[in-house]
């Protein structure tokens, strides 16, 4: 199997650091990432960071992603309570998945508390800031070795 872990990032994530901080904090995208890629290295796996606004995006990157990956990591953002289109294609995929989110959905507006992508992740994280993408990748280091 694969050493490589895919990291996948949705709409308006690539404004992180501007984009309400009150709910999001100060870090960016590249902190993630930069974060995302120390945690990898530590457990001895490569990782496969993207961000997409496009729906069509996302998809066909995960569908890449089965077989040649040994997780996969996903921040849904605004497609969670949105795209059952996504959760087909990850129902698709055939390693584990969890799924992030930086702000704890259950204390945002009601619209965004459902979530399509939990139907096929593993294990959900939320509400622990970019430190929700460590814990994510550790257990998926750990999966990946058993």
């Amino acid at each position: 199997m694969s050493d490589t872990l895919l990291i996948i990032n949705g709409p308006n994530l690539d404004m992180l650091g501007t984009r309400q901080p009150e709910v999001y904090g100060h870090d960016t995208l590249k902190d993630v990432e930069a974060l995302c890629q120390r945690t990898a290295k530590e457990e001895g796996l490569d990782i496969d960071f993207r961000q997409s606004d496009s729906e069509a995006e996302i998809m066909k990157w995960i569908k890449q992603g089965r077989g040649s990956t040994a997780g996969l990591l996903i921040n849904p953002a605004g497609f969670t309570s949105t795209s059952i289109a996504i959760l087909d294609s990850l129902l698709i995929y055939d390693r584990p998945i969890i799924e992030v989110h930086i702000s704890p959905l259950f204390k945002r507006d009601e619209f965004r508390h459902p979530s399509h992508v939990s139907r096929a992740a593993a294990a959900k994280i939320e509400g622990f800031g970019i430190r929700g993408y460590e814990f994510a990748l550790r257990k998926l280091a750990e999966w990946a070795r058993s």
